[in-house]
């Protein structure tokens, strides 16, 4: 036992204790290269850690900037459309008042034009047949004031005449009155039956019996010229009553052409142009002219024609009252004018006019 206790007291002397620590001199290379290590893996990552920063600044920047400038696109945009949407609405709103002033300016051009043919066949009609008075009575209300071998014959609705043929009938009393026609006249019952059924509801559509028969039988082939275009515009100028007539001041055409001819008078005095009548297509005097709507373009035209053109304007002139209600008469002396005016028409169809044309 005291063998075995001496043995490990011997290895326990030869062995280093347990827990000794053992002084290792490093050489000054080794020494040196770890601190240089250290130092060196610090630099990379505050680098990196700088760099980092720095990208990630720009990128929220950029985002920033982008949605800022997003934003204001937005707004110039939403302004930009509520800008259109104004100027659309001012655009309407001048388009309308555009559109009321045309309609107002031709309303008052009609009316305008309305005014001056009523009043010259105002003054016809209170010349000829509204007044009679005692002291200055209408003949031909009264016929018992006229002589047994003379009497007024009466004229018709005129228009289109220089402030029409009545009215200088009624000026110059130097005229030999006209001898009343003795004729005998019968009211045709279809004629009779489709006037009245029209006045009972007046129109100027003519597609009733009434304006399509005289459309028929007397308006179309009394407008029925040479010249088919210009034919056609002169009767829907008719119709609109938008067609001017007026006497040829100048003996010589304006639009006159060096094919036309004149011809010498006595003491070298300039005579009569005769020139092609637009209608007929014809050489002929054309003392006048007409011109449709606000067109400025004119027309000459023949006696003939004129006195055709004159006598569907009367025609119409007189529905057109009756329409207003202008005419105050019994059913039937309403029917005999209308017949009148349609006998006009035919007799001007068939080449017969006053000479004062």
């Amino acid at each position: 036992m005291r063998r075995g206790k001496d043995n490990f007291e011997e290895d326990s002397q030869k062995q280093p204790a347990v827990g000794h620590w053992k002084t290792l001199m490093p050489s000054k290379g080794s020494k040196e290269e770890p601190e240089s290590g250290c130092q060196n893996a610090g630099g990379v990552d505050e680098t990196q850690s700088t760099e980092q920063l720095n990208v990630s600044r720009l990128r929220s920047s950029s985002v920033e900037i982008r949605e800022k400038g997003s934003e204001f696109l937005k707004e110039e945009l939403h302004k930009a459309q509520k800008e259109l949407k104004l100027k659309d609405k001012e655009c309407e709103r001048l388009s309308k008042v555009r559109e009321q002033l045309e309609q107002e300016l031709e309303e008052l051009t009609a009316s305008l034009f309305e005014i001056d043919m009523l009043q010259a066949e105002v003054t016809a009609l209170k010349t000829l047949v509204i007044t009679s008075t005692p002291s200055s009575p209408n003949r031909e209300l009264h016929p018992q004031l006229q002589s047994p071998s003379k009497a007024v014959f009466r004229k018709g609705h005129g228009r289109n005449k220089s402030t029409s043929s009545a009215v200088i009938s009624a000026a110059n009393q130097n005229v030999t009155p006209e001898p009343v026609s003795h004729e005998c006249r019968e009211v045709d019952s279809i004629l009779f039956a489709e006037f009245q059924a029209w006045k009972e509801s007046p129109t100027l559509d003519k597609s009733c019996s009434f304006l399509e028969r005289i459309y028929r039988e007397d308006v179309g082939p009394c407008l029925d010229f040479t010249k088919q275009e210009l034919s056609e515009l002169v009767r829907v100028a008719v119709e609109q009553n938008t067609l001017t007539m007026e006497p040829v001041a100048s003996p010589t055409p304006p639009a006159l052409k060096p094919s036309a001819e004149e011809c010498g008078g006595p003491n070298g005095f300039r005579s009569q142009i005769v020139t092609k009548c637009a209608l007929s297509g014809l050489p002929r005097v054309c003392k006048h002219r007409i011109m449709l709507g606000d067109s400025g373009n004119y027309y000459y035209i023949s006696p003939s024609c004129r006195a055709r053109i004159t006598a569907v304007c009367n025609f119409f002139t007189y529905i057109r009252y009756i329409q207003q209600g202008l005419v105050r008469q019994d059913v039937e002396l309403m029917y005999w004018e209308v017949m009148r005016l349609r006998r006009e028409m035919s007799l001007a169809k068939l080449g017969f006019y006053p000479s004062e044309m």
